[in-house]
């Protein structure tokens, strides 16, 4: 028996319509977008007629809309939560992103379920306990490396969904209380101030400067896209790119560059498919640094490496340009560079106190480049381009089309004509048109491959054409143009029709699985008293409030696999070093005091509020 290719899916965000759109032109398997409410980017809600307009779209490509309801949830909440799940299921929402299980016991529809990183998805045990309440695909920690997917994969049947591109939380996600305690706004809650981008200095025990003013919690930008034949092959069908607050430059660039990477992965195996339908035709190149980002890392793929974190600055640095070689007065050349710079561009670099500044290009001659006004530039800096005003002018035109390939057949019949129009997935339709025939004096074949390949504005594109006449019959083109308008109405209503949403078994016809803990405690993140039951039915006996229900004091407010021992070089465990400063560490911005702690053996920093030693 045949063994059916595993389905193989790029995830892109969209935190709107238009963002959705492109994100399915440029190549999306699959998008995401947030709810009216509940979703973990309070500032990416979308209405519901949006995200109705988005699902028609969508699924004539056979792509499939995935909505972030990934919140904890208050108990006043659950009712409006409830009827949203039921209204986003009758526009023809495809999934829903969640991290409070207090919805699985609410009264839903048949609606897949996809757990959220919010939910610390890190050990085969959790997502085997995942997959037995009913959820259909997780998302799995960032953190994880390949040998610890591919053990979730080996343990586990449901569809694994990784992150490949974007913004790194210094946190694993779901775990972090850092901006709840601080500011009262909570990243479970889809709030998050991040903390994490600020300037911190770092000091040891006895108040000793170790590090002044530097972003040590900031990371880099994840980019896997080297990794992703070896992503699936330790089992992974879904590869998600971060930015539901990214703009439409930043969507169409990067779904372009993975769609193109996971093409070329695809052509050369059987074993794996192609999550949706059609091609996306692209009138740009797209280059990942062009688009927003820290400088790239990895993450902990492969092993744990130096190149994870963004100390300098938080911002963008784009793509690296080259050295300046001179500095003359109004203008400076550079060296290294393969980079062609266009008048407005935007650069940066830092300065003598490690702090980045910015200027526009406002004219280039050959070598020589002249700022709008001269910045304190020195012969050896570092020159980083964050704007590419050319590339952002591209991108703000219409700049690809997606087209789903068809064969169209015409034949003669003794009543006149007949056009038939096949797509990549065998849906067919078929056109019969009555009409007197008479023999042309010229050659027709031409002028009817002519006509019926003028698919325009139709998400069709023609894959091959055959016709078959038994005689030069003069067909004429107003004919052609009708039975073709036809044919390509009745095939975009055949696929919608065909289009087949995934529905989920409900929750309580599962067998249900123990959770392995006997205790939750605030990082459980249970909010409400149907998330409490959830637990309770599978062998929780004592579970604690939320975090942001009840706040508490003295517990780590972070857990982070980022290390700033590590990153300092004193690590007793990987670099065999001993650090020269006393311990604890504490991390100041401005009145905020921050304690670290090292978990050797879980091999991860905990950072607690020091209230204690609170700064005046």
């Amino acid at each position: 028996m045949k063994k059916i290719p595993r389905s193989i899916e790029l995830l892109s965000p969209a935190k709107d319509l238009t963002c959705g759109i492109e994100a399915i032109n440029h190549g999306a398997d699959a998008v995401y977008i947030g709810a009216p409410k509940f979703g973990a980017r309070a500032a990416a809600g979308n209405s519901l007629e949006d995200i109705a307009r988005l699902c028609e779209y969508a699924h004539l490509f056979g792509v499939r809309i995935y909505v972030a309801l990934n919140t904890i949830l208050r108990e006043s909440e659950l009712e409006e939560a409830e009827k949203l799940v039921w209204d986003l299921y009758r526009i023809g929402v495809d999934a829903l992103i969640i991290q409070d299980m207090g919805i699985t016991r609410l009264s839903l529809p048949p609606i897949p379920l996809h757990a959220s990183t919010q939910t610390d998805n890190r050990t085969p045990e959790k997502v085997k306990f995942l997959e037995s309440a009913g959820f259909t695909q997780v998302v799995l920690a960032r953190e994880l490396s390949l040998n610890e997917i591919r053990a979730v994969a080996e343990q586990t049947k449901v569809a694994l969904e990784v992150f490949v591109h974007g913004a790194l939380c210094v946190s694993y996600s779901g775990q972090c209380y850092l901006s709840a305690a601080l500011s009262g706004r909570s990243a479970n809650r889809g709030e998050c101030a991040q903390y994490c981008r600020l300037p911190y200095t770092m000091v040891d025990a006895g108040e000793k400067e170790i590090v002044s003013d530097k972003h040590l919690l900031s990371l880099k930008d994840m980019n896997r896209s080297d990794f992703l034949e070896e992503l699936i092959d330790a089992g992974v069908s879904s590869f998600k790119i971060e930015g539901r607050l990214k703009d439409m430059a930043y969507v169409k660039n990067i779904t372009a560059y993975y769609r193109q990477k996971l093409d070329r992965i695809l052509a050369g195996r059987t074993d794996i498919s192609r999550a949706s339908h059609g091609n996306s035709h692209l009138t740009f190149t797209p280059v990942p640094e062009k688009s927003f980002n820290r400088g790239f890392t990895p993450f902990f793929l492969q092993e744990r490496t130096q190149d994870i974190t963004s100390f300098d600055t938080p911002k963008s640095i784009g793509e690296k340009l080259g050295k300046v070689r001179r500095v003359e007065r109004n203008y400076f050349t550079v060296t290294g560079s393969n980079l062609a710079l266009h008048n407005g561009d935007g650069l940066i670099y830092f300065n003598t106190k490690g702090q980045l500044e910015g200027f526009r290009v406002n004219k280039v001659e050959g070598e020589k480049i002249y700022p709008l006004e001269m910045p304190a530039l020195r012969p050896d800096v570092v020159l980083y381009r964050n704007y590419d005003q050319e590339f952002e002018k591209q991108l703000d035109k219409p700049t690809a089309e997606r087209k789903i390939p068809v064969t169209i057949e015409f034949l003669d019949n003794p009543f006149g004509y007949t056009l038939s129009m096949t797509d990549e997935t065998g849906a067919r339709v078929m056109i019969t048109e009555q009409t007197d025939k008479e023999v042309a004096r010229k050659e027709q074949t031409e002028n009817i491959r002519t006509q019926l390949s003028k698919l325009g504005t139709t998400p069709f594109e023609v894959a091959e054409m055959r016709i078959s006449l038994k005689e030069n019959w003069f067909v004429p083109s107003s004919l052609l143009a009708t039975m073709r308008r036809t044919a390509t109405e009745k095939l975009v209503t055949d696929r919608m029709i065909r289009y087949r949403k995934e529905l989920s078994e409900p929750v309580s016809n599962r067998e249900v699985r123990n959770l392995p803990e006997k205790r939750l405690t605030y990082l459980g993140n249970v909010s409400n008293t149907q998330a409490r039951l959830f637990y309770k039915e599978r062998g929780v006996e004592e579970i604690e409030d939320a975090f942001e229900i009840s706040p508490q004091k003295n517990v780590p407010l972070m857990f982070s696999k980022h290390c700033l021992r590590y990153s300092m070089g004193w690590c007793p465990v990987w670099q065999k070093e001993q650090s020269p400063y006393k311990e604890p560490f504490y991390l100041l911005y401005k009145d905020t005091r921050l304690k670290l702690q090292f978990d050797c053996k879980a091999c991860r920093m905990l950072v607690w509020h020091d209230e204690k030693n609170k700064i005046s």
